[in-house]
Parts: C-alpha cells; structure tokens; sequence
C-alpha cells in the first residue's frame, strides 16, 4: 500500500511540473531583413510544452502578393538578423497547424526570443513577412 501512494505522489508530482508556455508572433513585412513595404500580415501563437519539448503552433496570415510558397521557423537569431530554417512548415497555406519537438538548443533559442517565423511568396523568396516569437 505504501508502494501505490509513493507512486501516486511520483506520478503527481511530475505532473505537476509540466507546463505549457504561450508565445506569439506578428508577422509584416517591416521586420523582414531587409525590411519591405508589402501589406501582408499574421499572426502566430505557439505553445510550448515544457515536459515533452513539443511546441505547437497556428499561423495565420493575408495580404500577401502571392501564395505563400513556403513557411519556416527559423533560428538562433535575433530580431534584425537572419538564420536558416530549422523547422519547416509542410503546408504553407493559412492557417498553418502542426507541432515539433525541439531539442535542447532550439529550446534555449525560443526561450531567449532567438527563433522566428517567416512566410515566404514568389515575389519575396527569402521572406515577405516575418514575426519574432516571443512571450
């Protein structure tokens, strides 16, 4: 019996410890690098679950110049810098669901606002907007 409850307040505890932090991004053209004057914009919201790495997100966004050819999040850079795609979006179109696990690295960039998600068109191939995710 002494057994099923140290397991109980095992099971519990680490329970306990999980949680999920929320993150945002607005996406626009400004804070693309180097910046445009495009009129598309987005949104994003991310939660990250602290127990499994598993962050989850929904972006949506409209007025672009053209259909959106592909959407990354990008990192470790800060805002005014640039960094390759880390983890690919497999359907750019909006709204754009899914989840990843991050591994240590990528949690530490996330954590310290040094990931970034962008939305890439024809007509701006390496970015029309952009959006840092931050608390």
């Amino acid at each position: 019996m002494a057994a099923l409850v140290a397991l109980g307040i095992a099971v519990l505890g680490s329970a306990a410890s999980a949680e999920v932090v929320k993150y945002k991004a607005t996406l626009n053209g400004a804070s693309e690098v180097p910046a445009n004057a495009e009129k598309g914009t987005g949104t994003g919201a991310f939660d990250f679950d602290t127990q499994t790495k598993t962050l989850t997100w929904t972006v949506t966004y409209s007025g672009l110049t053209g259909p959106a050819r592909a959407a990354h999040i990008h990192g470790s850079a800060a805002q005014g810098a640039n960094a390759p795609p880390i983890i690919p979006f497999p359907q750019p179109a909006s709204p754009i669901k899914g989840s990843a696990k991050l591994t240590d690295a990528q949690v530490q960039s996330l954590e310290t606002g040094m990931l970034y998600v962008n939305v890439h068109t024809a007509a701006h191939p390496a970015g029309e907007i952009r959006g840092q995710i931050e608390k």
